[in-house]
């Protein structure tokens, strides 16, 4: 007798690559910057110091490229058999052009599509969740995933609710069909638009389009309401 019942497709995480830029600002430095200390920062975050990128010209797609490369260069893949290339991110080269294809075509991932995905700290979740749904599918075979953001681009040093934290940086990882019992295995994913106020960029969207207010006052830089935001994580 012959089963019509075919195997599942398990999507796995078969590579990964990271890059970081060589500049950072430490805790000390910040302390020149705005009211606060290492000791506190150290307490309540851990952190001591945070990369950013100084280099000039370069932005988001930058870091995600000098991932993918390290990615490529450590799986000695052939970057035309990339499908796929998703990159998450809020803080794109341009808010016009998506910074993926740029990425997909400095990497010579010539054979690939490729679009952005914006969801903040859950950016890379959600790009897991949609890049295994493709290799799940089995619609194909190979997706590139890259987390990349410069956060030093919207971060005002002079607010201690956020210049303390974020810094610049990106990861990558391959996505392929699993060769064995192993890969990804569930998710549980909800969203609350409610949070919108407590973490946000005001400015540079359709509500609050760039003007000489917005820039005056600083809406075009990340914000927090840190207490609500941490109480409800």
């Amino acid at each position: 007798m012959i089963s019509n019942k075919t195997q599942k497709i398990k999507a796995a995480i078969t590579a990964i690559g990271g890059y970081v830029p060589e500049d950072f600002i430490s805790n000390k430095d910040l302390e020149k910057m705005v009211d606060t200390n290492d000791e506190w920062i150290t307490a309540r975050t851990g952190i001591k110091k945070r990369r950013i990128l100084k280099k000039e010209g370069k932005a988001t797609s930058y870091l995600a490229i000098n991932a993918a490369n390290d990615l490529i260069n450590k799986k000695k893949l052939d970057p035309t058999t990339i499908d796929l290339v998703i990159v998450s991110t809020i803080t794109p080269d341009f808010h016009g052009a998506s910074t993926a294809p740029t990425v997909a075509s400095q990497i010579n991932a010539s054979n690939a599509y490729a679009f952005d995905i914006n969801a903040a700290c859950s950016g890379f979740l959600f790009g897991m969740s949609t890049a295994t749904s493709y290799i799940e599918s089995g619609r194909y075979n190979k997706v590139l995933l890259i987390g990349a953001d410069m956060m030093s681009s919207i971060v005002d040093y002079t607010d201690r609710s956020t210049s303390i934290l974020f810094g610049d940086g990106a990861g990558a990882v391959l996505i392929e069909p699993s060769d064995n019992d192993f890969g990804w295995e569930d998710e549980f994913l909800r969203s609350d638009g409610i949070g919108a106020e407590w973490l946000k960029i005001k400015a540079g969207g359709s509500l609050h389009p760039t003007s000489k207010e917005t820039f005056k006052n600083k809406w075009h830089y990340i914000t927090q309401d840190g207490k609500t935001v941490f109480k409800s994580a």
